[in-house]
């Protein structure tokens, strides 16, 4: 185990269905690691990396378009931009709609970002800019209360209804927000998040936090053990007793 898969060995003991994935946006080619020999969407890439993949991937290696997009690497398409696309899928009512996603859509900085790194937590040789969990129910409600452990920060869900790899991969990246994102029209109709599974997206700057306070809190605190009753009588001694 090297030095950046014993920082984040604490998400080793959730015991995830699917091994956590570190993403990371280079201007230059990565070292040690292959490119893809595949061509894939954007979003089905974080599916290939948990079956066991570390490879980085070029603007070649993208077959939908938005991931180049949001990621820099191409102009944007005019026949989307204008809202023609989603009303013919179902997704929205009319082209206005659909524009108005275009406006609030994150996006990298245009010609920066060249190559995307790719890799399960087992075979991690790079810090990541993104680290992607994809947890259940209970997981998630763990992860979320260990980000405001020591700082009582609130969490969110932010996203579109297409175009969901900007929220899984670019927004945290971008904003240093811990990001809860539900599967997008894409990764719906791809099958990409079956059952309960829901991607949450970490990024690099706040997983030393989030790693301390994981390590200090309780994963089940007392309360969740002793039903409700007796955990309404608990509050109330405290209560009682604070006065």
């Amino acid at each position: 185990m090297n030095s950046i898969q014993q920082e984040l060995s604490i998400f080793t003991k959730f015991n995830f269905e699917k091994p956590p994935v570190g993403v990371k946006f280079l201007p230059t080619k990565p070292d040690g690691i292959e490119r893809l020999n595949k061509v894939l969407d954007f979003c089905e890439m974080l599916i290939e990396s948990q079956n066991g993949g570390a490879f980085y991937v070029t603007k070649e290696n993208f077959a939908c378009p938005v991931g180049p997009l949001v990621l820099g690497m191409i102009e944007g398409d005019p026949l989307f931009e204008r809202g023609q696309v989603g009303p013919k899928l179902e997704i929205f009512r009319d082209s206005r709609a659909n524009r108005r996603i275009y406006q609030v859509v994150p996006r990298l900085s245009k010609g920066i970002i060249k190559y995307v790194a790719f890799s399960p937590l087992d075979k991690l040789s790079f810090e990541p800019d993104v680290l992607i969990i994809t947890a259940n129910l209970s997981q998630i409600e763990i992860l979320l209360r260990a980000m405001s452990y020591s700082t009582g920060e609130m969490w969110s869900s932010k996203g579109t209804v297409v175009m969901g790899c900007a929220w899984l991969y670019i927004y945290p990246y971008l904003s240093g927000e811990l990001n809860l994102t539900l599967p997008s029209f894409g990764m719906r109709a791809r099958n990409l998040f079956p059952g309960e599974l829901l991607p949450v997206s970490i990024p690099w700057d706040l997983l030393p936090s989030l790693i301390n306070d994981l390590k200090d809190m309780k994963w089940v605190p007392h309360s969740y053990t002793i039903g409700r009753e007796e955990h309404k009588k608990k509050v109330k001694r405290i209560v009682d007793t604070l006065r």
